[in-house]
């Protein structure tokens, strides 16, 4: 852990800004490791913007009959979050905003995270930075570093149903869920791997 706060505080150190990026397969630790980096490197060098902030709303989803794959590629705003990410990395004078998901509400919420023009480095964290259709690469062209997270597949199965549990599903829903959409996910994003700048294995008790 002591190496990744270090390599981070580093890309934080380059001139300009940076965007380093943290994907995995769901359930492996994505938004613990990256809140860990902010908290150690401090908020006036670091800020979370969370690609989950992009889930289409489920009004959306309905309407595409995409709700029962929430969580699958096409369930977000890819080009909304490309966009985003090219409006940060300019690192205007004006700060940016940026939304965020809100796993009680079931929604994104807009306009939820500030992004001051003095921060050096933004963490992102999210299911498909490496993947190669898409609006997906041009996400992953204003990231100067993703880093990929692998975990014990038994071990992240259980937290993500002990997470759809917390927020409001039955442990018979959530496991469909877990073991169903988020393992085909999980599929699709390991293919990825291959493509990160960092490859992390991490022990099931580290995060």
């Amino acid at each position: 852990m002591n190496e990744l706060i270090a390599r981070a505080s580093d890309i934080a150190a380059r001139p300009g800004r940076s965007i380093l990026g943290i994907t995995g397969a769901p359930g492996a630790g994505k938004s613990t490791l990256a809140e860990l980096l902010v908290r150690e490197l401090g908020s006036d060098r670091a800020v979370l913007v969370p690609m989950d902030g992009f889930h289409l709303a489920n009004r959306e989803l309905a309407r595409l009959r995409r709700r029962a794959r929430k969580g699958a590629p096409d369930t977000f705003d890819a080009s909304g979050y490309a966009h985003l990410l090219d409006r940060i990395r300019r690192r205007d004078s004006d700060t940016v905003y940026a939304p965020q998901f809100d796993r009680t509400l079931d929604e994104p919420i807009a306009a939820s995270i500030a992004v001051p023009p003095d921060i050096p480095l933004v963490i992102t964290e999210g299911n498909y930075l490496l993947l190669d259709d898409g609006a997906w690469p041009q996400a992953r062209t204003a990231m100067d570093e993703v880093w990929y997270i692998d975990i014990d597949d038994d071990v992240r199965r259980e937290r993500l149903v002990k997470r759809h549990s917390l927020f409001g599903k039955t442990d018979v829903e959530a496991r469909a869920w877990a073991h169903g959409s988020d393992e085909d996910n999980a599929v699709l994003i390991a293919s990825t791997a291959h493509r990160a700048d960092l490859a992390i294995t991490a022990p099931s008790q580290w995060i």
